[in-house]
């Protein structure tokens, strides 16, 4: 007779073997698009790199910013320039309006945001060089939104779950109401994601995140 703790090991052995096999298929899609993309984006890359500098010749075009990835790693998170140059020191003194509660920062008219800047934003291009982060292996196409090391610092145990798995570009919570959800909102959604992902459900947010950004939903 097949004993329980016999049923539960083999369950144990299956599942640890389709997330083997899910984070291999995952990593193949990931630089398989990134690659696709980075290839077709270049003339978009060129002209958004001229107009940043045209709307505000001081700073760089790409800026990279530290990030914490899975297990609390940090690496660096590139992303097109889309606030002024002095934009860190201004952030202190503009805490106290925070839209959202929680970790995070967001303020629907942040002074320090450049006229291309609102655009490039509202439309997302400002984070496709994180696509070279997917191919460097420190960024998914889909997952958890990498945060920062001063919002981490503010975690709880359970927020800290979001740190489990590879960040991603885009995810559930930025298809489900992106900058309209509360901090703990968005939590929960990662932490749904993490709990259900599959590369169908992968596919399935990529979709829809192409529709959100055609939208333009929610984004500032």
């Amino acid at each position: 007779m097949i004993s329980e703790e016999l049923y539960v090991k083999e369950d144990l052995k299956i599942e640890i073997r389709e997330r083997i096999s899910y984070n291999i298929t995952k990593r193949f899609i990931d630089v398989i698009l990134a690659l696709a993309g980075l290839s077709i984006l270049v003339p978009l890359f060129l002209i958004v790199a001229i107009i940043i500098k045209i709307d505000d010749p001081n700073g760089p075009i790409v800026f990279s910013q530290i990030r914490v990835g899975k297990n609390g790693e940090l690496f660096k998170m590139f992303k097109f320039r889309s606030m002024y140059a002095d934009a860190e020191t201004k952030l202190a003194s503009l805490l106290e309006l925070n839209e959202i509660e929680g970790s995070m920062f967001k303020m629907r008219e942040d002074p320090r945001i450049t006229r291309i800047g609102k655009f490039i934003r509202k439309c997302s291009i400002d984070e496709l060089p994180q696509l070279f982060n997917v191919l460097l292996g420190n960024m998914s196409l889909v997952g958890p939104r990498p945060a920062l090391p001063r919002e981490v610092a503010t975690y709880s145990d359970f927020d800290k779950q979001r740190l489990l798995v590879i960040p991603g570009i885009t995810g559930l919570w930025q298809v489900s109401g992106r900058n309209s959800l509360t901090f703990q909102e968005m939590v929960a959604l990662d932490l749904k994601y993490i709990q259900l992902r599959s590369i169908r459900l992968d596919f399935k947010l990529l979709f829809r995140t192409i529709k959100e950004v055609i939208s333009h939903q929610n984004a500032y």
